[in-house]
């Protein structure tokens, strides 16, 4: 299976899938929006309370008999300025276009409509909320581009100290209890990896950042994005106080300006880089510097690493031993760039376990233009202006592309038929066989999410030979020999 390039840069989905008629029918978009305030307030309550975004867009995909169909997602009125008015597009035909370029532009796109205050940023935008078309996103993204490609000399070392960190952690916890929160343990090591890793700011030089510079990153996070997230608060309290207004920075201020001290300290090297070779400004660099480690590399491992696990310690099938004989067999010379490309098992678990569980379930793009969107069946007009969104655990759900699309399937990505599947992967926002770069918005580090992602794995079955745990604790393990 081929990808051919669009003009804008990113591979345009193959026709392969599903071919269809010679002309496909031009149909309206079915759904609604509702009444005005009242619907997407309905679609709200239904999307946080009563069904929860899965069962939210698979019900109204049954409905109106359609994977490209109109609704609002939240966040939405009263108290938010947010437009609620989506296109819901679910299959992987559709969901292609969110990455053309030429015909979609992501000015201020995050989640939906929705856009936390720039004081979280340094009163700046940072590279997520730049369009392509914009000067600085080039900038930002050869930046960022350049800081991954020089932290490979050293990322699977580093990412081998703070793993052997965490576990040693995770063992004298068990000593003590018999069992051992995983996350506990998992996050500032993750934090310290990062920083060291991305801006060259190694946390033993800064005791208090290394005591709390996770935390600061945690609550940073937390008040970006819990008004559009499921939080678990008893309702209506959690619609009325966490889902109806931007949260305010100030709580966070003094703790972000501490992680700004220390990179601009500790990261001098990375961010005076940025400034000569790439001519961004040093708060520029700074800022983009804690976007990209604590948004999309801490916040997303965060949620990534457990579930990698999880799905690990759930298998029944004697995956384990299966993992430890290929980690045993390919890595004798120990964990390199070289021996972990030849884990093609685990490669498909960690691009498996991103189809069912990808850390960012949703992705957005506006309408550049008015164009034509074509799903199997079906073309539909979107008119410029109009917002895409896309839920990825269905998307990649799709029966079109995957043999039974629900279940975990460690072998899916395996073998010829698996690396033709990487064309419809598309947690990066883009196909697993797209190449990021300036003209896109691929994630930079796509393929050194799905490394670290195996040298996570490999890690744990060359240090034990078996392992176990529920609920996000370890509660057994047997160190090998």
């Amino acid at each position: 299976m081929h990808l051919t390039m669009t003009s804008g840069g990113m591979p345009s989905i193959p026709s392969s899938i599903s071919p269809p008629p010679v002309s496909l029918p031009l149909r309206n978009i079915p759904g609604s929006y509702g009444l005005p305030l009242l619907g997407s307030i309905g679609d709200r309550l239904d999307y946080y309370w009563f069904q929860g975004p899965d069962k939210f867009f698979r019900t109204r995909m049954e409905k109106n008999r359609s994977t490209v169909f109109r609704t609002n997602v939240p966040p939405s009125f009263p108290f938010i300025s947010a437009d609620p008015r989506v296109v819901a597009v679910l299959d992987c035909k559709s969901f292609a276009h969110l990455f053309d370029m030429e015909i979609v532009e992501k000015n201020n796109v995050l989640v939906g409509d929705f856009m936390p205050s720039i004081s979280f940023t340094g009163n700046m935008r940072v590279c997520a909320y730049l369009d392509t078309s914009e000067p600085n996103h080039s900038k930002v993204k050869n930046f960022i581009t350049d800081i991954l490609r020089r932290s490979s000399r050293i990322w699977i070392s580093e990412l081998e100290s703070n793993l052997s960190t965490m576990w040693d952690g995770i063992e004298l916890e068990m000593a003590k209890n018999k069992q051992s929160g995983f996350r506990n343990f998992l996050q500032p090591a993750l934090f310290n990896f990062f920083s060291k890793t991305l801006a060259g700011a190694d946390t033993a030089k800064s005791p208090e950042v290394a005591k709390s510079g996770y935390i600061d990153v945690i609550i940073w996070l937390g008040l970006q994005l819990v008004p559009t997230i499921h939080i678990g608060v008893l309702q209506p309290l959690e619609e009325i106080f966490l889902h109806s207004f931007r949260l305010p920075f100030f709580p966070i201020a003094s703790r972000y300006q501490r992680l700004y001290d220390f990179f601009q300290k500790e990261g001098a090297e990375v961010v005076e880089r940025g400034v000569t070779e790439f001519g961004l400004t040093k708060e520029e660099a700074i800022h983009n510097l804690i976007f990209t480690m604590g948004f999309n590399a801490y916040g997303g491992f965060s949620l990534f690493f457990p579930v990698l696990l999880d799905r690990i310690l759930n298998d029944k099938t004697g995956l384990q031993q299966r993992i430890l004989k290929e980690v045993r067999s390919k890595s004798s010379s120990g964990l390199t760039f070289e021996s972990v490309k030849e884990m093609d098992l685990i490669y498909s678990i960690v691009y498996e376990t991103l189809r069912l569980d990808p850390p960012v379930p949703s992705q957005y793009a506006r309408a550049r233009k008015d164009f034509k969107l074509t799903s199997y069946n079906s073309t539909y007009n979107i008119k410029k202006g109009e917002l895409l969104c896309g839920y990825q655990p269905l998307v990649m759900r799709d029966p079109e592309v995957f043999d039974e699309p629900e279940a975990f399937n460690p072998d899916r990505f395996r073998g010829e038929k698996g690396a033709a599947l990487l064309d419809y992967l598309f947690w990066s926002n883009g196909p697993q066989t797209g190449t990021p770069s300036e003209k896109n918005k691929q994630c930079a580090g796509k393929d050194l999410v799905v490394l670290t992602g195996v040298v996570f794995v490999a890690y744990i079955f060359k240090r034990y030979d078996s392992i176990a745990g529920e609920g996000g604790s370890i509660t057994a393990f047997q160190r090998a020999n």
